[in-house]
Formats: C-alpha cells, sequence, structure tokens
C-alpha cells in the first residue's frame, strides 16, 4: 500500500507540476529579474517540494508553499553569489500577445525596466506587494526580516521609482 500512496503522490505532483510550472516561472522571473536564475530558483524550490510533497500537498495552498520555497532559494543564491557575480545586461521580458496590446505590452516594458533599477530586496518586497498582493507580515515572513523592514523596502522601492518617472517626465517635458 505504501508504494502505490508514494506512487500517486508521485502522479499528483507531476500533475501539479504541469499545471503550475509556467505560474511558477513568471512569478520567479518577475522576483529575481533574469531567465536563468527564475529557472534555477523554480528548480531548487520543486525539487524541494518533491521531496517533501507529502506535507507540501497537504498544505492549505501547496501554490503558495512553492512560491515561499522559490523566494528563499532566491535569498539563498543572494547569500551565496552576490558578492561574486557582476550584473549582466538587462534582461528581456516577453509579454504575452494580446489583441491590441501593444500600448499594454509598452507599459509592462516600461514598469519592468525601472523595477529592474531596484536593489534585489527592494524589488523583490514590490513584487511580493504588487504582484503577488501579500501583506507586509507576509513579505517579512518570506524575505525573512520584519514587518517593518518589509515596509521600509517597499517604501523605499516606491519613492526610488517615483523619483525616476518624475526625472524623466522633466526630462521629456
Amino acid at each position: 500500500m505504501a508504494a502505490a500512496e508514494a506512487h500517486t503522490g508521485a502522479i499528483d505532483f507531476e500533475l501539479w507540476v504541469t499545471e503550475k510550472s509556467d505560474a511558477l516561472l513568471r512569478f520567479a522571473y518577475i522576483l529575481t529579474g533574469d531567465v536563468t536564475l527564475a529557472e534555477d530558483a523554480v528548480q531548487d524550490a520543486l525539487t524541494t517540494a518533491c521531496a517533501r510533497w507529502g506535507r507540501v500537498s497537504r498544505a492549505d495552498d501547496p501554490e503558495a508553499y512553492v512560491k515561499r520555497m522559490v523566494v528563499n532559494a532566491h535569498i539563498s543564491w543572494w547569500r551565496r553569489f552576490r558578492r561574486r557575480e557582476a550584473p549582466a545586461a538587462e534582461p528581456t521580458r516577453t509579454a504575452p500577445a494580446s489583441p491590441d496590446g501593444t500600448a499594454a505590452r509598452a507599459d509592462a516594458e516600461a514598469v519592468w525596466a525601472l523595477c529592474a533599477t531596484l536593489p534585489d530586496r527592494q524589488r523583490a518586497a514590490v513584487v511580493l506587494r504588487f504582484y503577488e498582493e501579500l501583506s507586509y507580515a507576509e513579505i517579512g515572513v518570506l524575505l525573512h526580516c520584519a514587518e517593518a523592514t518589509a515596509r521600509s523596502h517597499v517604501h523605499r522601492a516606491l519613492g526610488v521609482l517615483k523619483n525616476t518617472l518624475s526625472r524623466e517626465g522633466a526630462e521629456d517635458a
């Protein structure tokens, strides 16, 4: 019976990954700003999730659980490699095609370009706050910091974005 349960768990995991992998990759890309880092973070998270699938699948929200694993994998990357790697060229982002979505894609590209200039923790806090719609307390848990620090990251990031937009608006005038 245990072998059948393990096999069923593996199938459930595979089906879950098939359904959620694109969303996890999009989330990781927005979080990391880099396709390769996003793929690595998702791979690390899914490897861990597979090994613990019995516990993960019983969670209230397995997708949120695995997204937390993605964030943790990226934070681990920060800690290991931040001082050893130099930033590469700006990432490119492909927006999904939609009827007459040219303006929306241009806006999304502009927003992404602005967010890509933020420090990692500020960018992660902004993504978690506005893309994932998490509370500051939840962001603090995911980024391993106090709720007040999470608020500070978002506040500072928004200040930088506002100043950048103000400067660009003044240059256009």
